[in-house]
C-alpha cells in the first residue's frame, strides 16, 4: 500500500517574483547567503481552506464538475503584501481508509482465485494538516504550504481512480487556482483568490503523495516549476504487475488497483457515489492475464515525459520493495533522454522519505532546490553532483549522474553443478526443479550451495576483489516448461557472505535537531536516526520477475507449446550494490515467489539450459572469477 506517510539578489529580483512593484512597506523575503531566511512566524501564520473547481472532470458522473479541499498555510504577511510561492503535497491519505480486503492470491490452473480469508493490512495514519516538516521550515523563509486533499476523499467530490487522468486533473486544478486559472470558494460558496501567490509551485510527498507530482508534471501546466517525488510510482503496471505477471507491491499480497481506490475512497457517501466505478476498476484492470492495456496505458506516466517542464528530484530507497527501484530509474531515464533538469538521491532504507535518515543534508539540499525553482535564487544547487547515493548505512558517495559514470553490462555465464562465472559452459547439463507455493524466496536461497527440488543456484567463486553493481541487471534463461500451471520465471541476484546489513528499520541516535519554529503539538524538531542493522549471512539484493506468456510482449499472452525450448530474457529490478570481496555472487531461479506472484498449483516442471543462459551485470568496477 501505498504510504503517506545564492549571491546576495537585487532588489529588482524580489520585484520580478511579484506581480507589480513592492511597495516601500510591503514585507519582503530575506536573503543571506544565497539562500531564503526564516523572518516570519510560523505561529502567526494564516490557515484557510479553499475548495476549488476541478472543471472538465465528473469521475462521479454527478453532472458537476469534480472538486478537491486545499488547506493552505501561508505567513500572515501575505494579506500585507507579500506574494509567496508554494509547496503542495496532494494526497488522498488525508482522511485516513477504508477497511478493505485483499485478493486471494491461492489460484486454480487457470488462475481462477480459489476461496481466501486474506484481508488487508493496508493502514494509514490520520493525519492533522500541517503535521510534516515542510511548515516549520520553509513557512518562515517564505514559502505556503497547500495540501490538497485529492478527489474521492474526505472533503473532495468524485471519485478515486488510482493514477488515471481524473485523479491527476485534482492537483492541476489547484496549480491553476493558485494562478488565477480555476475557481475556488470558501465553505460557504463565496469566491476566493489566490492573490497571494506568485503563481510558482512545488509538488512534492512520498509514496502516492509523490506519485502525483509525477502524473501533474505530466500535463505541463503552467506554475508547476519543479516536483520533488519520493518513493513515487511511474507506471502503475509496474506497480501491480511485472513483465505480464500479476505481482504484489511487497508487503501487501493480493492489492490491486481497486483494493486502494477502495481504499481511499473516503469521501461523503462515496460507496453509493462510486460503487460501480470501483466495481469497473476491477474489472478492467484483470488479474487473471496480467497483461498491459488501455486501462495501464492510461496510468503510465512515461507516455506523457515529453510534456514535462518542471525539473525534478528523485529520491528513492534501494530496498523499498513496495514501490520498487524500477519505478524511479525508468522515470529518472527518462527525464535524461529529454533533458529536464534533475537530481536523484538513493538510500538504503526501504520506503521513506530520506528526511527520516539523513534530515540535516536533505533539508539543506531541499532548500537550495526551492530556493533555485521557486524564488530564482542562485542557491549553488545546480552546481553539486546530480547523484547522491548511499553505498551501505551512513557511507554517502557524490556522483556526476546515475547509474554511476562508467558503468558497463558484464555477462556472466551459467555452468551446470551450480556454476556461474565469465566463461560459457554451452555443454552443460540441463537441469530441472519443481515449483511449489509455499515457501518463499528466502527459504529457498537459505539452502544454497545444497541442491534443492524447489530452485536452481548458480554461484560464482569467491570475490578476488570488492564489485559494484549500478543500474539494471538482466537474465536470460534457456527453459521449457511441463506439466503444470504456473506461468511464472523468478530470478533473485543474491551476495552471499556473512555481513552487517541493513534491515529496514530505524533507530534513534540520542541526537535532537530542531530545524524550524515550533507550535503547540508540533516542536519543529526531530530525533536523528540511523540504519538499523544486522549481520546476515546472505543479501537477496534484486529480484526480477517475468510471466513466459508475455515473453515476446506485455500486452499480449502467447501459451507455451509443453517441452519446446524458449529463450525468456527479463529485467531484475535496478541497484547500486557492493559485492565485497570473499563473498559470492549467486542467481537463484524459480518460478513461484511466495509473497510477489500469485500462487498457483504446485507441480510445474521447469528444465533449463544453463549453457544457454546469462546474466548480465552493470558492474562500475572489480573483478569477476
Amino acid at each position: 500500500m501505498l504510504r503517506r506517510t545564492a549571491l546576495a539578489v537585487s532588489l529588482l529580483l524580489i520585484a520580478s517574483l511579484t506581480a507589480t512593484p513592492a511597495a516601500a512597506d510591503t514585507p519582503t523575503i530575506k536573503i543571506e547567503n544565497n539562500a531564503t531566511q526564516p523572518v516570519f512566524s510560523r505561529a502567526d501564520a494564516i490557515t484557510q481552506t479553499v475548495f476549488v473547481e476541478v472543471a472538465g472532470t465528473d469521475s462521479d458522473s454527478d453532472g458537476q464538475a469534480d472538486r478537491v479541499a486545499v488547506d493552505i498555510l501561508r505567513p500572515k504577511e501575505t494579506d500585507q503584501g507579500l506574494k509567496v510561492p508554494v509547496i503542495m503535497e496532494a494526497s488522498p491519505y488525508y482522511a485516513g481508509g477504508n477497511d478493505v480486503a485483499n485478493h486471494p492470491v491461492d489460484v486454480d490452473e487457470n488462475g481462477n482465485p480459489l476461496p481466501s480469508t486474506l484481508r488487508s493490512l493496508l493502514t494509514v495514519k490520520d493525519a492533522g494538516p500541517f503535521d510534516g516538516y515542510y511548515d516549520n521550515f520553509f513557512v518562515p523563509r517564505g514559502y505556503a504550504i497547500a495540501l490538497v486533499e485529492n478527489v474521492g476523499s474526505g472533503r473532495a467530490t468524485g471519485c478515486p481512480t488510482t493514477g488515471d487522468p481524473a485523479e491527476t486533473a485534482g492537483p492541476k486544478a489547484a496549480i491553476d487556482w493558485l494562478n488565477g486559472r480555476a475557481r475556488g470558494f470558501d465553505a460557504a460558496g463565496n469566491p476566493v483568490a489566490a492573490t497571494w501567490s506568485t503563481g510558482n509551485v512545488g509538488m512534492i510527498g512520498t509514496s502516492y503523495n509523490g506519485t502525483l507530482p509525477n502524473a501533474v508534471a505530466t500535463t505541463g501546466v503552467q506554475g508547476l516549476k519543479t516536483i520533488v517525488p519520493i518513493a513515487a510510482i511511474s507506471s502503475w503496471y509496474d506497480y501491480y504487475r511485472a513483465n505480464g505477471g500479476v505481482l504484489a507491491p511487497g508487503g501487501y499480497q493480493g492489492e490491486d488497483a481497486d483494493v486502494l481506490a477502495r481504499y481511499v475512497l473516503t469521501r461523503q457517501n462515496g460507496q453509493a457515489v462510486c460503487g460501480a466505478l470501483m466495481d469497473r476498476i476491477e474489472a478492467e484492470q484483470d488479474r487473471i492475464a496480467g497483461d498491459y492495456s488501455p486501462f495501464w496505458d492510461a496510468r503510465n506516466y512515461l507516455n506523457d515525459v515529453r510534456k514535462v517542464k518542471a525539473s525534478v528530484f528523485v529520491a528513492h530507497g534501494l530496498n523499498d520493495w513496495n514501490v520498487k527501484t524500477k519505478q524511479a530509474v525508468q522515470w529518472w531515464d527518462a527525464l535524461g533522454k529529454r533533458n529536464v533538469p534533475r537530481k536523484i538521491w538513493l538510500h538504503q532504507g526501504t520506503h521513506r522519505d530520506p528526511f527520516s535518515l539523513r534530515a540535516k543534508e536533505w533539508l539543506r539540499q531541499l532548500h537550495g532546490w526551492f530556493d533555485h525553482w521557486l524564488y530564482n535564487i542562485d542557491s549553488g544547487i545546480m552546481r553539486e553532483p546530480q547523484a547522491d547515493v548511499e553505498i551501505a548505512p551512513g557511507q554517502w558517495g557524490q556522483h556526476a549522474s546515475w547509474p554511476l559514470p562508467g558503468s558497463a553490462n558484464i555477462p556472466l555465464w551459467l555452468g551446470s553443478g551450480g556454476k556461474l562465472g565469465l566463461l560459457p559452459r554451452p555443454l552443460s547439463a540441463r537441469e530441472s526443479f519443481v515449483d511449489q507455493k509455499t515457501r518463499t524466496a528466502e527459504q529457498l536461497v537459505e539452502t544454497v550451495p545444497a541442491a534443492d527440488p524447489n530452485r536452481l543456484a548458480y554461484v560464482t567463486k569467491e570475490l578476488k576483489t570488492d564489485v559494484r553493481v549500478s543500474g539494471t541487471p538482466k537474465i536470460s534463461l534457456r527453459a521449457s516448461f511441463t506439466k503444470g500451471a504456473s506461468p511464472y520465471l523468478t530470478a533473485l541476484l543474491v551476495d552471499f557472505g556473512t555481513d552487517t546489513r541493513p534491515t529496514g528499520g530505524l533507530v534513534p541516535t540520542g541526537e535532537t535537531w530542531c530545524y524550524g519554529q515550533g507550535v503547540p503539538g508540533d516542536t519543529g524538531c526531530t530525533a536523528i536516526r540511523t540504519h538499523a542493522v544486522a549481520e546476515t549471512p546472505y543479501k537477496i539484493v534484486s529480484r526480477g520477475w517475468l510471466d513466459v506468456r508475455n515473453r515476446n510482449r506485455m500486452d499480449r499472452t502467447e501459451p507455451l507449446r509443453p517441452g519446446k525450448e524458449y529463450t525468456f530474457t527479463w529485467d531484475f529490478q535496478p541497484q547500486d550494490y557492493l559485492f565485497k570481496k570473499g563473498h559470492k555472487l549467486g542467481v537463484v531461479v524459480l518460478s513461484t515467489d511466495y509473497d510477489y506472484t500469485l500462487r498457483y498449483p504446485a507441480g510445474t516442471n521447469i528444465r533449463v539450459a544453463p549453457g544457454l543462459s546469462s546474466l548480465r551485470l552493470p558492474i562500475v568496477f572489480g573483478s569477476l572469477n
